[in-house]
């Protein structure tokens, strides 16, 4: 997994309201969008590489259970989702967040490198 890439595209997109906003209206353009630059732009570091499939398809999905699962940094993950989900799309928060527990509680504690 790249996590790095992974934790990088979260945070970009819960740190700026543009790329929120771009993220939001075309999660598969902006993740294409994104893959094209870091290949230009990229600085080698150790956790870091091109999106695996499982990576694209869960951030474009929106499947917070599944990057949880694969190792996406906890704090960045709920930022990101409530970024997206309540700030974005204008969804509650409370039942936002019981709809986020449920994806995430199965997968346990797993492995948060960075």
């Amino acid at each position: 997994m790249s996590r790095y890439e992974v934790n990088k595209i979260m945070a970009y997109v819960d740190g700026d309201p543009e790329p929120l906003e771009q993220f939001s209206a075309d999660p598969a353009g902006f993740v294409d969008a994104w893959e094209r630059r870091a290949t230009e732009t990229h600085v080698p570091s150790l956790d870091a590489g091109p999106l695996t499939d499982e990576e694209r398809k869960a951030i474009i999905d929106l499947d917070y259970g599944a990057l949880y699962a694969m190792g996406a940094h906890p704090y960045l993950l709920i930022h990101f989702a409530r970024a997206v989900e309540c700030d974005a799309r204008g969804a509650n928060f409370a039942t936002w967040k019981e709809e986020y527990r449920a994806q995430v509680t199965p997968h346990g504690y797993p492995p948060f490198f960075t």
